[in-house]
């Protein structure tokens, strides 16, 4: 197998395990079947059309090439008539989200390098490909992006970014050294997510009594 066609099957791959994951959240707030197909569609395909206006390839390839519109739709439909079954495996939806996100991370830094992009915005446009997808399907059905809550999400993909364009330098860019690298991101997340590490966050303290108001 080549690495083009390597990529190509995780690029699929991650669409699906995204789409499932945007038409999950959208069933959950009783969108009816477009809604479901839109939002599946939304969170496969947005963090991949954002990396590709980024490194100036148009049209996208959610619109330039069937597969990937087919794959999240299909995917999306499908949730939406098994989601019954599907809401008892909340902790596959879970790994299989840690999948993709691993998966797009790599497949937006590899493209965004062979695109000439410098290393750190390259690393960068990986992070937001990887991230874009769940931003989009949060603000879509009224929710705060995980990406700006405790969780260990983004920071996972910028690990994994970093460490493709580690790879990259050092001219080890081969599909078992990316596959290795989507398994960081992956077990990073699911480790976070069983430990419930998280990112500091600010802490509000009431004003002390007597203390003049803050503008």
């Amino acid at each position: 197998m080549t690495t083009s066609t390597a990529l190509l099957l995780a690029d699929l791959t991650g669409v699906a395990v995204f789409a499932a994951s945007g038409a999950s959240a959208a069933v959950a707030k009783r969108l009816d079947l477009f809604g479901v197909v839109f939002v599946g569609f939304v969170a496969a395909l947005g963090g991949g059309i954002f990396r590709d206006l980024a490194i100036g390839e148009v049209p996208p390839l959610a619109f330039a090439d069937w597969r990937y519109a087919a794959t999240a739709a299909l995917t999306a439909t499908a949730v939406f008539w098994l989601h019954p079954q599907l809401a008892r495996l909340r902790t596959t939806v879970l790994a299989l989200d840690a999948a993709g996100l691993g998966l797009f991370t790599v497949t937006g830094t590899i493209k965004a390098l062979d695109a000439g992009v410098p290393p750190v915005g390259a690393g960068v446009i990986g992070m937001l490909t990887a991230i874009g997808g769940g931003l989009g399907r949060d603000l879509l059905t009224g929710e705060i992006p995980v990406v700006l809550r405790r969780e260990i999400y983004a920071v996972a993909a910028l690990v994994g970014a970093v460490a493709v364009v580690v790879l990259d330098l050092l001219g080890q860019a081969g599909p078992v050294p990316l596959t290795l690298a989507a398994g960081l991101v992956f077990g990073l997340r699911l480790v976070a997510l069983r430990r419930r590490w998280s990112a500091p966050v600010a802490s509000l303290r009431p004003p002390r009594p007597g203390a003049p108001d803050a503008f």
